[in-house]
């Protein structure tokens, strides 16, 4: 009996070794690795932000990717008032450290939506200040690169959408994370789809309200008002709906609205 006992506490003891032995290995791992997964994490975002702007090369390196990017400035922009803040106001010192996503989570830094009408995008809390990029040559804006999400059929997509200096024409649209069927609604990631987005205009002639529609069967050439339509995702009429919601509420008024309008009439 004795030896048994001996035996089992043996077996316990050697368990329990090597469980902290394991942990101090993955946890050590985990430190070490961090700052590799954050320089690839922030590759990944600039790489999506240049493929939206149409300013990404085939091929390009990580050294020719950060050369590019390091164009844009990046800023933090009151979503109400439509004015750039200091990034001290979130709690950062560089506003690329700013998660917009993790403030949408965080009360004290976001506006929770209450009704379903004013949130066609499903997201359900917007966050107070957007982090947003903005290209310039010669004192003249070029670009204003606006991240955009909202939910599709299975999924929320997150993705970026670029606009000429006009702060109406798209120079493009992207989504870097989503789970939409692959075939289906996963053609938000379609070359071709994405390519008829470059030339669309997102206002009308008073620039007022936004006005992209993802129309089913397709955009005729003779289509009234087609400066403002792209075709639908065939087969995927949940996640195309999802698409123009979400483009169409930051477009809007509880979005970059208000801050694209200063743009246009040179206010910011």
């Amino acid at each position: 009996m004795a030896k048994a006992k001996e035996t089992v506490s043996r077996t316990l003891m050697v368990a329990l070794v090597l469980s902290i032995a394991f942990s101090v290995v993955v946890s050590t791992a985990a430190v070490l690795l961090r700052p590799a997964q954050i320089k690839n994490q922030n590759l990944d975002i600039r790489t999506n932000i240049l493929a939206a702007a149409g300013m990404l090369e085939p091929g390009a390196s990580p050294e020719e990717i950060e050369q590019a990017f390091s164009r844009f400035d990046v800023r933090l922009l009151d979503l109400d008032s439509g004015e750039y803040v200091d990034p001290s106001a979130v709690g950062v010192d560089d506003p690329m450290k700013y998660d917009m996503y993790k403030a949408a989570s965080d009360p004290e830094m976001s506006t929770r939506i209450l009704s379903a009408a004013e949130d066609p995008a499903g997201i359900k809390s917007r966050p107070d200040v957007a982090k947003i990029f903005t290209l310039s040559e010669n004192g003249e804006l070029v670009r204003v690169v606006l991240p955009v999400h909202g939910y599709g059929l299975w999924s929320t997509l997150y993705g970026f959408v670029s606009l000429k200096g006009d702060a109406n024409t798209i120079e493009g649209l992207g989504f870097y994370d989503h789970a939409e069927t692959p075939g289906l609604g996963g053609e938000v990631d379609n070359p071709r789809w994405k390519r008829q987005w470059v030339g669309k205009e997102v206002y009308g002639d008073q620039l007022q309200e936004p006005k992209i529609r993802l129309v089913k069967g397709g955009v005729s050439a003779d289509a009234a008002d087609k400066e403002h339509k792209v075709d639908s995702l065939s087969g995927a009429t949940l996640t195309s709906r999802g698409v123009e919601n979400l483009v169409n509420y930051w477009m809007g008024d509880r979005g970059y609205q208000t801050y694209l309008k200063k743009l246009r009439q040179g206010e910011v």
